[in-house]
């Protein structure tokens, strides 16, 4: 199949691919949804986000937020997905809203930080929760130790670091022997870790309940305690520095809910694509989040709220299944832990290399990238992503004060979640645009709403951008300097092509 030109890219947007395999039912792309959303972050990060709100009530409301953003996004995006069902997804629909530069810029973001930055951190999380079955396996159990290539930077190889590279390895050599082999691993891997979900949420409301926390967390649920500051004099306790601290909680929440969008990138292997991507977009979405909102509560009633602020090293759910298993929560955890970061990788990984395949197509991207296997699946695409996703792995971060070891891709990540949510901002407004730019265009589904809904989006996603802008300076706007060094690399990338 020869390579369509950007200048034909429009032409082409609403037909169906022919070259990939269609093997993913509405069963397999709502896997693909939960499987990418759920990884380890929904076990940790209340710890900091009932920090930051200083309340119970607070905490559910900051989640709440989270998933009215989620599910009215996934919800908007049906509209794109179902009139361009073509492989790449997000990059199309940007593409073709508004220019070859906006769809290549969340491109390069994304192959650069955005999913092998999380390839790289899930699969290190794996590596860390296999280290409290097996001790051995640990990120200060070094088999190349720290060698300093800046007062702030080093490179390892730890045990643990070993154990991630070893799992993108695996995956992305799986996923090159065809979409039934990552589509088997994908819907094994999450339905069990979403029924081990479900089991911490039973355990914990059931086995769990605590008329100590209960009392203490529901008969006050609003008055914040133990709350930190968000910048030097500034708390939940007051009202705007609630809403501030609601706004920068989102860091977190959005975080663990991210990566529903990744099944839009293999619409060119979904069956019935135009009706199948959005419902699997809105099925996945309500069961993420609803299971995140009802892990929460099995917190709630299990622990104090100081409890979960002080959780060591942030573990909520270890400490939850602690109280109801001493001695055994730990490893109750690792093991469910390690069960859905397997299968959250494997879906970052299947779904990635098809944005950059799109790229390719278009001229924007390695030559190689844009063809199939004999397998149909883009292998190409898949090595440069597990290499650059390995060498994430192995940078580290170092304190000098402290003398303490982070990761590079924490950094990077914390750097481009403002970057991703302009993206979905973008493509949201995408929807407004396209109506008005190409309104007779076929539309299978439109935007739940339309369009008070998809603007609900835009302007709340506006709002917790904002506050992360200037409350969040050193994480935010180191992330829009990566997006924006992708504009000569486009312009490279476009003489190439032409």
């Amino acid at each position: 199949m020869a390579k369509p030109s950007a200048t034909h890219a429009n032409a082409a947007a609403d037909q169906l691919d022919t070259e990939f395999h269609r093997g993913l039912g509405l069963y397999d792309s709502t896997m693909v949804v939960v499987g990418s959303m759920i990884g380890s972050g929904i076990f940790i990060v209340s710890a900091d986000m009932a920090r930051m709100v200083g309340s119970p009530g607070w905490l559910l409301g900051a989640w709440i937020v989270t998933g009215i953003l989620t599910i009215v996004g996934a919800l908007s995006y049906g509209e794109l997905a179902a009139m361009m069902p073509r492989a790449g997804g997000q990059y199309i629909y940007l593409r073709e809203a508004f220019s070859p530069l906006w769809g290549f810029l969340y491109g390069w973001t994304l192959i650069m930080v955005i999913q092998t930055g999380t390839i790289a951190a899930v699969a290190v999380a794996f590596a860390r929760f296999l280290g409290v079955l097996w001790p051995a396996i640990s990120e200060s159990s070094y088999l190349v130790a720290p060698v300093h290539i800046s007062s702030g930077y080093a490179l390892s190889l730890s045990t643990a670091q070993l154990v991630g590279i070893v799992l993108i390895v695996v995956l992305t050599w799986s996923n090159t022997r065809g979409l039934e082999v990552g589509k088997a691993i994908q819907n094994t891997f999450t339905t069990a870790k979403t029924g081990a979900l479900l089991a911490l949420i039973v355990i914990g409301v059931a086995m769990g309940w605590n008329s100590g926390a209960v009392s203490a967390n529901f008969s006050d649920l609003w008055t914040p305690r133990g709350h930190v500051d968000i910048v030097p004099g500034l708390t939940a306790a007051s009202a705007f520095g609630l809403f501030v601290a609601i706004c920068v909680a989102q860091t977190g929440s959005l975080f663990s809910s991210d990566a529903w969008n990744n099944i839009t990138f293999t619409a060119g292997e979904v069956k019935d694509p135009k009706r199948n991507i959005p419902l699997s977009l809105a099925l996945g979405t309500i069961i993420v989040i609803s299971l995140y909102l009802l892990a929460n509560v099995a917190y709630l009633v299990t622990l104090p709220l100081e409890a979960i602020q002080n959780a060591p090293s942030d573990r909520v759910a270890t400490a939850t299944l602690n109280v109801i298993f001493p001695g055994l929560g730990a490893t109750i955890m690792a093991v469910a832990i390690m069960i859905s970061t397997f299968g959250c990788n494997n879906g970052l990984i299947l779904a990635g290399a098809r944005a950059y395949y799109a790229m390719a197509r278009d001229g924007l991207f390695f030559k190689r990238a844009g063809g199939l296997n004999p397998a149909k699946v883009p292998a190409w695409g898949l090595v440069l992503q597990g290499a650059w996703a390995v060498v994430l792995v192995l940078p580290r971060t170092f304190n000098p004060a402290t003398g303490a070891y982070g990761n590079l891709y924490s950094n990077l990540l914390d750097y481009v979640i403002s970057a991703a949510l302009i993206f979905y901002i973008l493509t949201i407004a995408g929807i407004f645009r396209l109506r008005s730019t190409r309104p007779d265009a076929p539309r299978p589904y439109k935007a739940f709403g339309y369009p008070f809904v998809p603007a609900l989006y835009i302007v709340g996603a506006t709002a917790v951008l904002l506050v992360l802008f200037a409350y969040r300076t050193a994480t935010t706007w180191p992330g829009l300097v990566i997006v924006l060094l992708g504009v000569p690399v486009y312009f490279v990338w476009h003489k190439r092509a032409s």
